[in-house]
């Protein structure tokens, strides 16, 4: 026998037969019970006076919203979101491979801060994925939670790590400029030009390979960046804008090669819709094609463990090393944050103070050759 303890016109308490307490409340006619049972009837009075609280304070979370799957919201999560197909294809892939394998059968209400710090330690433990990695999949956690949060589906955001969202990715090495000529002496002749784009004008591949005869314009000695190819796992090339609006930008080419430019506009398709760099049938360039010619080409002069994108990270480099601000070198660089240009200047800092050093050294030397 049940006996009711007390009521009110929103929530009430009574004595189970086990001699516990159960409490439950009433939101739009939709009664709700605490989610554990009572040792008294004060414990229990207790709980509803908090959800009272909760809700004039209006931060009461429906207890059987959390009730979705993490799998469930993720899939309408990335549904309901305009991502770039590339973008798309890299969450989908993170979800499936590292998220969802664990976390995908829980329910949002149960993903604790830390479930969450668990889940990160043990891919960090298991040395796989990647660190990198790693802090991505935190990131996209962490958006699809703070989406449930806005959504009132959970009160707070349980990804919690401090610092596990931040990518420390290995330093990638920057070629001297005598490098990258030897690359563009000995790559195949048709991708010279994109080799001193890359690197004097700070192209990222996609942007290399969607350049037309209309966006270079070497009277004014200058190429606009308007769009780019995305290449998806699956060999679909996807033409589109730049990733973020600071992307469209018109980049000054140095001079020393615009007579290498001028070779290159010569040897392809005239018209100006006709694309700079296209496989041997006249299509958009391949990734595959550009780098088995990159790898033949790197290991004909000796280089190893340079990338084509290093290229740009070189350019970047030189470009910071001139004395350029932080606003033009992203204006140049196309970034929308402060971050990468600030990265590049603390580089170039960190070289100063080594000649700096160097600098002292040799005055010292001097001194104690002079006393």
């Amino acid at each position: 026998m049940i006996v009711a303890m007390g009521r009110s016109p929103w929530g009430s308490v009574r004595k189970l037969p086990s001699g516990r307490f159960q409490a439950r409340y009433c939101i739009d006619l939709v009664w709700h019970n605490a989610p554990t049972t009572f040792r008294t009837k004060r414990e229990a009075d207790a709980y509803l006076a908090s959800v009272r609280a909760d809700i004039d304070r209006g931060s009461w979370i429906d207890p059987d919203a959390g009730k979705v799957t993490f799998e469930e919201y993720s899939s309408r999560w990335l549904a309901e979101r305009p991502l770039r197909p590339r973008t798309r294809e890299l969450y989908e892939g993170q979800l499936r491979l590292h998220i969802l394998p664990v976390l995908g059968e829980t329910e949002l209400g149960q993903i604790t801060p830390s479930r969450i710090r668990t889940w990160r330690a043990d891919m960090i433990s298991a040395g796989k994925p990647g660190a990198s990695t790693i802090a991505k999949c935190y990131r996209l956690v962490h958006a699809v939670l703070a989406t449930a949060v806005e959504d009132g589906i959970v009160l707070r955001n349980p990804c919690v790590v401090k610092g596990a969202s931040a990518e420390r990715p290995v330093e990638r090495p920057v070629a001297t400029i005598k490098q990258v000529f030897e690359i563009a002496d000995a790559i195949a002749p048709e991708f010279r030009a994109a080799v001193l784009l890359a690197t004097f004008c700070g192209l990222r591949l996609g942007e290399v390979r969607a350049l037309r005869h209309r966006h270079l314009d070497l009277l004014h000695r200058t190429v606009r960046v308007e769009e780019q190819y995305q290449e998806l796992s699956d060999g679909t090339l996807v033409l589109g804008p730049p990733k973020t609006d600071a992307g469209v930008r018109t980049i000054v080419i140095p001079q020393v090669i615009i007579p290498d430019l001028e070779y290159h506009l010569a040897s392809v398709p005239s018209g100006p819709d006709g694309l700079l760099f296209t496989t041997s049938s006249g299509g958009p360039l391949r990734r595959a094609t550009l780098y088995t010619a990159w790898r033949r080409a790197t290991k004909a002069v000796g280089i190893t463990g340079l990338r084509f994108h290093d290229l740009r990270h070189t350019g970047n480099t030189l470009a910071a090393s001139t004395g350029a601000s932080t606003k033009e070198l992203m204006s140049r660089m196309g970034q929308s944050s402060s971050r990468a240009a600030l990265i590049y200047q603390h580089a170039t800092q960190d070289r100063d103070a080594v000649i700096a050093e160097s600098l002292s050294s040799m005055i010292a030397e001097h001194r104690s050759r002079s006393s």
